[in-house]
């Protein structure tokens, strides 16, 4: 079984456009609502991405919602720890796929070190 791990300088999860989310309310408190969209920039970016090194630079900071943990996942989602490889993976696969596209190298970059594909 594949094991889920971010993969650096891809930032597809850092797309933060809330029309690509219309669940937010249904995992998020409202605080975090709020938090969240002020993370939101005119591009739908987060305003913590850099684009430039593809890298957030809040990550040791970075709200509780932009974390992969098992307790995370579990609290948001109702995903239970033995589920959250397989889970995080397809929420990756779909996220790039979504903002990079189905043949881009970012996929096959993610596809290649998770071991999918």
């Amino acid at each position: 079984m594949a094991t889920w791990h971010c993969m650096k300088q891809c930032g597809a999860c850092c797309n933060l456009d809330p029309r690509d989310r219309p669940d937010l309310e249904d995992y998020l408190t409202p605080e975090e609502l709020a938090l969240y969209l002020s993370m939101v920039g005119e591009n739908g970016w987060c305003v913590n991405y850099d684009p430039f090194n593809r890298e957030c630079r809040i990550y040791e900071d970075r709200p509780r919602f932009c974390r992969v943990t098992p307790e995370t996942f579990q609290d948001m989602y109702d995903i239970e720890p033995d589920q959250l490889d397989e889970f995080a993976i397809a929420c990756c696969h779909e996220q790039i796929e979504g903002v990079y596209g189905d043949r881009s190298l970012e996929l096959l970059r993610f596809e290649r070190e998770i071991g999918v594909g």
